[in-house]
């Protein structure tokens, strides 16, 4: 099973960038995005976004999760619009100051949480961790925990789903449209995911310990991750962005 953070090969330039780049790229948008006050900036935030997943062949991949976080949006403009009371009243219990916010709210969620899970398409995980410790001086034991919980979301997802198929077939119905029954019969769920991750973070910590974690050092990646001309044109970018989502 496809996740949505599987790295996707491709020889694009942003395929090329150091994965600092490409972090310090995705820290630019959200930076601006959360600046940014204008309904022109984050637009553009976000197709700029867009189009780098388009640029990168990923866009498909995206979209799976701009479609889970449409209807979050949603609803997060409807509270905005029942509880911003200020500015003059539209129709019904929607006014006009509610709307502007509920709209900003909707563009700024899209806009934070789309950029970071498109550099983690286009990078390696491993390449992630040893180029931030490289360049970063991070030291190697968080990188490699940030790293492995990425690496767990699609493992516990298929044991998430592995659980749910064998109680579907003790004929618990999993099918129901009613979210406060279908969240109901989730709980119950949550204590064998709980303990199958237990076990397998355990397993997996052993197995590091075993291969030397606690001696790996800067000096240990065999590959390095120079910061070349293409790089440094992409961090005046970040700057710029970010310098935009001052002025807009």
């Amino acid at each position: 099973m496809l996740n949505v953070i599987d790295y996707v090969p491709g020889d694009t330039l942003l395929h090329r960038l150091n994965p600092v780049t490409k972090l310090a790229l995705a820290a630019a948008i959200i930076i601006a995005t959360f600046l940014s006050d204008t309904y022109a900036a984050l637009v553009g935030l976000l197709a700029f976004t867009l189009l780098l997943a388009v640029y990168a062949g990923v866009f498909g991949r995206l979209a799976r999760l701009l479609k889970l976080l449409v209807p979050v949006a949603l609803i997060m403009l409807v509270l905005q619009l029942i509880f911003v009371r200020s500015g003059e009243t539209l129709f019904a219990f929607v006014t006009d100051a509610g709307l502007v916010t509920g709209g900003k709210a909707c563009l700024r969620l899209l806009g934070v949480a789309l950029p970071l899970v498109l550099m983690l398409m286009v990078t390696k995980l491993n390449d992630l961790a040893n180029a931030c410790v490289e360049q970063l001086h991070l030291p190697y034991k968080y990188a490699f925990t940030f790293t492995t919980a990425l690496r767990f979301v699609p493992v516990f997802s298929q044991e998430m789903n592995a659980i749910i198929e064998a109680q579907t077939a003790r004929g618990v119905a999993y099918d129901t449209n009613n979210p406060f029954k279908k969240m109901k019969l989730m709980l119950p769920l949550c204590v064998p995911l709980l303990i199958s991750s237990v076990s397998k973070t355990d397993a997996t910590a052993l197995a590091a310990e075993q291969r030397g974690f606690y001696l790996r050092t800067r000096a240990s990646s065999y590959k390095r991750y120079p910061i070349v001309g293409r790089d440094v044109v992409t961090l005046v970018v970040c700057v710029a962005l970010i310098a935009l989502g001052f002025v807009l």
